[in-house]
């Protein structure tokens, strides 16, 4: 029955997540930017002034964050699993083209994340205990009206699964068994159950710590652990790629050659490489999903259009930095000629390997802070589509189901893993891209007085 199932979500994944996800995302991000007249292209010095305290010249009483707290929040969700062994994934089965299409991904989603985290605080409610809520459901109710409550019913019933860990505990139990558990003779290859269910257990046990604390715990442990988890990484790769700087043009060129040519597919099928670049871009940065949104409009902020520019740099470093470092160094190590795709986070793993004795110990320990950094934001999302569905007072039930799915996405395959938060993520965006597309208008009647008071400023 359970393989069954797990069939179904693969294949309803596969449709779903297929053309209709590219045209939703890459379609929808195109119209934003020209709509917005290349906005996150014009202003993305802006955007770093904003992120920098710039423009912080008086406190908000509405939300419970700050936004580098919400921009710190929405990278440890954003940049985790999807930009080590995501990153793989693309490369092993959509060729090194897919990179390329990850790129275009992320630059309209700069766009799109500008509109819908602009309306995530323009279209704040307020749940059934009175606290000020945002993200797409509340953005639906309060900007589109009561008769489009249904689409933001459908947004949190997908985000109940789409919040849900499975990837980020699959993945590090996988690199843990695969990089210690085996070599180190613990275990055999083909009978690991039980350490994966260790695994499973201690990771939950540690995120309970955290999640049952609230999104200012969350907040705070999320701003403590993101910038030494970035500047780690970054470290290593960046050794990576430059103790093999001299091969670096050809990767490029590769990438370049295989985005238009697709001969790392089956029948050299571009489509296919396209659609898989755009999944996993969506995966990994989640621009036009709703995730980050629902971060955003916690912010203590009433300049929706200030937080939508902040929210800008989120792609940005997730998919147009991180991942693609990470791809260098695969590429650079040539660790994804001949692997299968189900060895994801391992092809990662040899690549960091080539890094003398620092290597893998530092990808561990990246891994392991991505991981739990990640399921740390996840279950807010979660909690917050329960509070909009069933009252504010059952969110935190929501955190011992969380809880337990840890354990379930230790044991499960990755295959199964995968597909079911890609599913959940490609009917996220249906009503996240559709309500932003239809308040765009609005978003840019409010960027016209917002930039005419900046010029003002700055003039």
């Amino acid at each position: 029955m359970f393989e069954q199932i797990g069939d179904f979500i693969i294949k309803a994944e596969n449709f779903i997540g297929g053309y209709p996800l590219l045209i939703l995302l890459v379609g929808g991000g195109i119209y934003f930017m020209v709509y917005s007249k290349f906005t996150p292209l014009f202003y993305f010095k802006h955007s770093i002034q904003v992120l920098s305290g710039k423009y912080d010249t008086q406190t908000h009483t509405q939300g419970d964050i700050s936004r580098f707290e919400a921009l710190a929040s929405s990278l440890a969700a954003t940049v985790g699993m999807g930009n080590i062994s995501g990153v793989a994934i693309a490369i092993t089965t959509g060729g090194p083209g897919a990179l390329f299409w990850m790129w275009i991904s992320a630059m309209v989603g700069m766009a799109t994340q500008f509109f819908t985290c602009s309306l995530a605080v323009m279209y704040r409610g307020k749940d059934t205990l009175g606290q000020v809520q945002g993200g797409p459901m509340y953005v639906i109710t309060e900007g589109l009206g009561k008769k489009w409550h249904f689409l933001a019913v459908f947004f949190c019933v997908a985000g109940l699964g789409g919040s849900l860990p499975l990837f980020q505990a699959n993945q590090l139990t996988e690199i843990l068994r695969g990089m210690i558990f085996i070599p180190a003779g613990w275990v055999d290859a083909n009978n690991h159950f039980q350490p994966d269910l260790i695994v499973g257990i201690t990771l939950a046990l540690m995120t309970s710590f955290i999640i049952f604390g609230g999104i200012k715990r969350i907040a705070k442990m999320a701003t403590a652990l993101v910038p030494l988890m970035v500047i780690l990484y970054v470290f290593c790769v960046l050794s990576i790629i430059l103790m093999n700087f001299q091969q670096i043009p050809a990767c490029v060129a590769l990438i370049f050659h295989d985005a238009f040519t697709g001969q790392a597919v089956a029948g050299g099928a571009i489509g296919t490489v396209m659609i898989i670049g755009v999944r996993r871009a969506a995966f990994s940065n989640e621009a036009g999903i709703g995730t980050t949104p629902m971060m955003y409009g916690a912010t203590k902020s009433q300049e929706p259009i200030r937080e939508g520019i902040a929210s800008m740099m989120n792609p940005f470093v997730d998919t147009i930095v991180v991942c693609s470092m990470t791809a260098l160094a695969i590429l650079i190590t040539n660790t994804w000629v001949g692997a299968h795709k189900n060895e994801s986070i391992i092809i990662t793993a040899k690549a960091f390997s080539s890094l003398p004795y620092i290597g893998l110990p530092i990808l561990i320990m990246c891994v392991l802070i991505f991981a739990l950094t990640t399921l740390f934001s996840y279950s807010y999302y979660g909690m917050k589509c329960v509070s909009f569905l069933f009252g504010a007072k059952y969110a935190h039930y929501y955190n011992y189901f969380y809880v337990f799915s840890i354990v379930v996405g230790a044991v499960a395959s990755v295959q199964v893993a995968v597909s079911t938060i890609g599913l959940m993520y490609a009917l996220m965006a249906i009503p996240t891209v559709f309500s932003a597309f239809y308040l765009s208008p609005k978003v840019m009647k409010e960027a016209k007085i917002y930039f005419q008071k900046i010029n003002r400023i700055k003039n």
